[in-house]
């Protein structure tokens, strides 16, 4: 999809930003690039469509030489994603996303299909199509970046730090959001990033740069298990609970696979019941099929016990869940981050497989850092 020949970028009377580089990016790959400031991260993306020229080596897109194409042509056919979002105030969402598909010339139906299947990827409804962006919010407008980057189908996705200025829960969750969308989309992207748990989080490979030099270009878990020097280490964090435990790697080997169920139509005097017979104090809501529908617990039951008899009056719907597969190092960051109690396992229908509890990510933190050596904690 994407590669680097031995290329550099030298600015007059200045050091090389970007110097030699040598890589080659697989289609469907999510690449992150993270550094300290300066590293020549954000250069070497800008290099990619052109916004900055490279001096030295050369780039091929689809095994043609960047250099000889169009830059205008070139653009339009990667998607880009900047931290300040850049939604024009006075087109409507419906126009910000069709912008790239308006200037390709596509018929106006298309256009607004693919605005309209677009949202409902990131769950937001087609009332939103015909908003602007001062009406939504900074987790939303950002998500609009995202599908905009989307709308005309470019095969790659340049991402320039875009999660940076929002605030941790809704990173955390816009960061879910886009790694499910370019799984289920196929696309490559090249993420700029410096923070290491976003590229942790996210890509399939990550390239860790110095002083505008690759120190290394390898999946999280091989920089985690084996940095390449010092640098690495001390730019991950020697303390990363990840880099222990290689045995553990999915929530499905440690989460709990029978948690406390209770179906819709249940009075809430029979909840109120389960919940004092398993000693817990919420139940997962799911229905016939098993499917997560959301979640009870003895406060809101207590809150509107007055006014409704059954599970389906109360069940709050918004929760955050996680799929089989995903690395328990993302749930930990995940709990710790939300201070949440609980996160429940879903397959890739939806249906509840599991719970993943602070209990279990206790219990692997404390054999990561003890192990069986509990004598340094007596002492």
């Amino acid at each position: 999809m994407l590669k680097f020949e031995h290329v550099s970028k030298i600015y007059k009377g200045q050091k090389r930003a970007v110097n030699n580089l040598n890589l080659q990016m697989n289609e469907g790959e999510f690449i992150c690039f993270i550094g300290p400031s300066g590293c020549g991260k954000t250069t070497t993306m800008k290099m990619i469509n052109r916004l900055i020229e490279p001096t030295e080596g050369a780039i091929y897109l689809k095994e043609k030489n960047i250099m000889e194409m169009d830059p205008v042509e070139l653009r339009r056919k990667i998607g880009y994603v900047i931290q300040q979002i850049g939604l024009f105030p006075h087109m409507t969402i419906e126009q910000n996303i069709s912008l790239v598909p308006r200037l390709l010339r596509w018929p106006l139906e298309k256009q607004k299909k693919r605005a309209s299947e677009l949202l409902s990827l990131v769950n937001m409804t087609s009332d939103y199509l015909h908003r602007y962006p001062s009406e939504l919010s900074g987790g939303q407008q950002q998500r609009i970046g995202v599908l905009r980057a989307l709308a005309a189908d470019q095969p790659l996705i340049l991402m320039d730090e875009p999660f940076g200025a929002l605030d941790p829960i809704t990173r955390d969750s816009l960061q879910t959001e886009l790694k499910k969308l370019q799984q289920k989309l196929n696309k490559t992207i090249v993420f700029v990033t410096h923070d290491m748990d976003e590229a942790i989080k996210l890509a399939d490979r990550i390239v860790i740069m110095k002083d505008g030099e690759i120190v290394q270009f390898a999946t999280p878990d091989e920089i985690l298990r084996n940095p390449a020097n010092e640098f690495v280490e001390e730019f991950i964090g020697r303390e990363r609970l990840s880099q222990v435990q290689p045995h553990i790697q999915t929530v499905d080997q440690i989460m709990n696979p029978a948690p406390v169920t209770v179906t819709p139509n249940v009075f809430l005097s029979e909840a109120i019941r389960l919940m004092k017979q398993k000693r817990v104090d919420s139940l997962l809501v799911v229905n016939r099929n098993n499917k997560l529908e959301g979640y009870i617990d003895f406060e809101m039951i207590d809150q509107k016990r007055s006014q409704a008899s059954r599970v389906a009056e109360v069940v709050e719907k918004d929760i955050l869940k996680v799929e089989t597969g995903t690395f328990v190092r993302d749930t930990i960051q995940t709990i710790l981050k939300r201070g949440l109690k609980y996160v429940p396992v879903v397959d890739h229908d939806g249906r509840l497989v599991g719970i993943v509890t602070r209990t279990n990510l206790v219990d692997v933190v404390y054999d990561s850092i003890w192990g069986n050596d509990t004598e340094g904690i007596a002492q």
